[in-house]
């Protein structure tokens, strides 16, 4: 059984259809790249896996287990995490307190996160763990968003253009921060704009067009396929 599956997906923003009958598969501690241009449905994808846009049709299931309609604390908690583009820290709390929000009971079968590890991740953070959130850099909210996601032991990690705004230096060290998590037996879909990253790091990479998928496979598929680039990736 595959870990993660989509389903005929569809979603809408009022009457504005956005996904068009999706399908996914994610196996096991595997990074996906989801790539496309912007408006091309991906974080609508991911806000609907995680309940924070309501499907219209279709199925979204963890292990067999049907998650469809279901509210975003509950889908969390069956073991999905979430790190959204914004970088939505508690602004007025602490950074230890920002991460104790995020721990939740591990999961049998998944990697058990703790706080210690999340500062061996990002020492900066430890440095800062009793400042206010909202005094970090964009940087640093990040690496917070990100380990609070974590804490909450999840089995498939979603994370939204991780790298956006961040200094070359941090966005090498997330990157192996997300490589690691996937060697930790998490699988996680990584949106990101920034191509040679994704690319870099996914064993497989699906690119998005108009709310639909229009190619799945590996990276070296996707540099043979130059239709492909120019089409849907490329800035005209």
């Amino acid at each position: 059984m595959n870990l993660f599956e989509v389903k005929g997906l569809h979603a809408h923003y009022g009457k504005s259809h956005i996904l068009h009958g999706v399908d996914l598969v994610i196996p096991r501690a595997s990074i996906v790249s989801l790539l496309g241009r912007n408006g091309s449905g991906r974080s609508t994808l991911m806000k609907t896996i995680m309940g924070l846009v309501p499907p219209t049709a279709g199925s979204i299931a963890l292990q067999g287990r049907e998650l469809t309609g279901q509210r975003p604390h509950a889908i969390c908690r069956q073991g999905v995490g979430y790190v959204p583009e914004e970088r939505l820290v508690f602004p007025n709390l602490t950074v230890g307190e920002n991460l104790a929000m995020g721990v939740q009971k591990a999961h049998a079968d998944v990697h058990s996160w703790t706080v210690d590890e999340m500062y061996d991740y990002f020492p900066r953070l430890k440095e800062r763990r009793d400042i206010n959130a909202g005094y970090l850099s964009g940087g640093e909210q990040q690496m917070l968003t990100m380990c609070r996601s974590l804490l909450g032991n999840p089995r498939l990690l979603l994370i939204d253009e991780p790298t956006e705004g961040l200094a070359p230096k941090i966005v090498e060290v997330v990157m192996e921060v997300i490589l690691d998590i996937a060697r930790r037996g998490v699988a996680v879909v990584l949106v990101e704009q920034k191509l040679t990253i994704a690319l870099k790091v996914a064993a497989d990479v699906m690119v998005m067009g108009h709310g639909e998928l229009v190619f799945q496979g590996t990276p070296d598929a996707l540099a043979e396929n130059p239709d492909v680039r120019r089409r849907w990736l490329e800035v005209a």
